[in-house]
């Protein structure tokens, strides 16, 4: 078989299996949103506005990239192992190098990363440059578990823990939940809406990983990091803890649930909490008590000056008065002789 033989067979196989992976995928069944589906291949659907961004970036640039590099590196392999084998070739060349092919090998590498870095840097900008937030969430590791917190709502110390059912493949297909994924209590975040989590960890470094939004950080002792997202679609996701952090490092998974707003600040009046409407009121009412307290200080302090402008003439008039009553000399002891005298006479 010729070399043009060859490169079509290898072309031919290429296909072939191409087109069988497509038929594979067709056929497989429809993804499941928010957790792994059996036998499916690539990421899972994501349900956020950065995971849109993400998805293009992987399927639409590093992926054809990667494949072609391989494919182009396959062929070159498969040409040399026929081309230069010691029978078709048995007298070796004897140069030792070559600057075209040793130029063209350095600046088209650095070219594709340059393209890969002008998509790359816009996209880490945007997750870590977070917008303002609607809601903000603590995530705290432990072993084995997260604690999550609501700073500006008023709830602390909700443990999510795996289902003790969930732990048991058999248990859980039988309870209809995900194996090693659900947990006794969830992480609520409402729909629609900036959610800030800052993450860390009590013990050792754990992660805080949802793939369906697209989101990953380590949660690391006495450091907070921080991501955000946006889930546009009411629904569970699941995650798991991404860091190598101890015994029961597999049994530490992560669920969201993601709801409409009404249902969201229903959960965090049951956990004692107040929603973002009533702390707007709360802080509508001290700012009108307050501007109603400076009132009536203002209305006091005026009401004061005004009394004190009006006793001002009166107290003028009543000086000039007293002055000469006090300078007649017919009470005074001195002139009383003077008086009597004539009528001694």
């Amino acid at each position: 078989m010729g070399m043009n033989g060859l490169m079509k067979a290898a072309c031919g196989a290429v296909a072939t299996l191409t087109l069988s992976g497509v038929l594979a995928m067709s056929a497989a069944a429809e993804p499941l949103i928010g957790q792994p589906t059996d036998k499916e291949m690539g990421l899972q659907p994501n349900v956020t506005e950065l995971g849109h961004e993400v998805d293009w970036f992987y399927n639409g640039l590093l992926f054809p990239i990667i494949t072609v590099i391989s494919l182009f590196v396959l062929a070159l392999l498969v040409w040399i192992a026929i081309r230069y084998n010691r029978k078709a070739n048995p007298t070796p060349a004897k140069f030792s190098h070559n600057t075209l092919i040793e130029i063209i090998w350095t600046v088209v590498p650095i070219i594709i990363l340059v393209v890969i870095a002008c998509f790359s840097m816009p996209l880490l900008k945007k997750f870590n440059d977070v917008p303002t937030p609607d809601v903000v969430v603590k995530a705290t590791g432990n072993q084995w578990y997260w604690a999550y917190d609501y700073p500006e709502l008023g709830v602390e110390g909700i443990e999510a823990r795996l289902l003790p059912e969930a732990a048991d493949l058999k248990k859980a297909e039988a309870a209809k939940v995900p194996y090693l994924l659900a947990t006794d209590n969830k992480l609520v975040v409402p729909v629609g809406k900036v959610v800030h989590v800052q993450v860390t960890a009590n013990d050792v470094i754990h992660a805080w990983t949802v793939p369906a939004f697209r989101v990953k950080v380590d949660a690391v002792p006495g450091r907070l990091n921080s991501l955000w997202f946006k889930a546009d679609k009411i629904g569970t996701y699941y995650g798991q803890c991404s860091e190598l952090c101890g015994q029961d490092h597999a049994y530490m998974p992560i669920e969201v649930q993601v709801v409409s707003e009404a249902d969201f600040d229903k959960f965090i009046v049951a956990q004692g909490g107040k929603t973002r409407a009533m702390i707007a009121a709360e802080e509508k009412a001290a700012t009108a008590a307050a501007a109603q307290a400076a009132a009536d200080a203002a209305a006091s302090a005026q009401a004061d000056d005004a009394a004190s402008a009006q006793a001002a003439p009166a107290e003028a008039a009543a000086t000039p008065a007293a002055a000469p009553a006090a300078a007649q000399p017919s009470s005074s002891p001195a002139a009383a002789p003077a008086a009597a005298a004539p009528a001694a006479n």
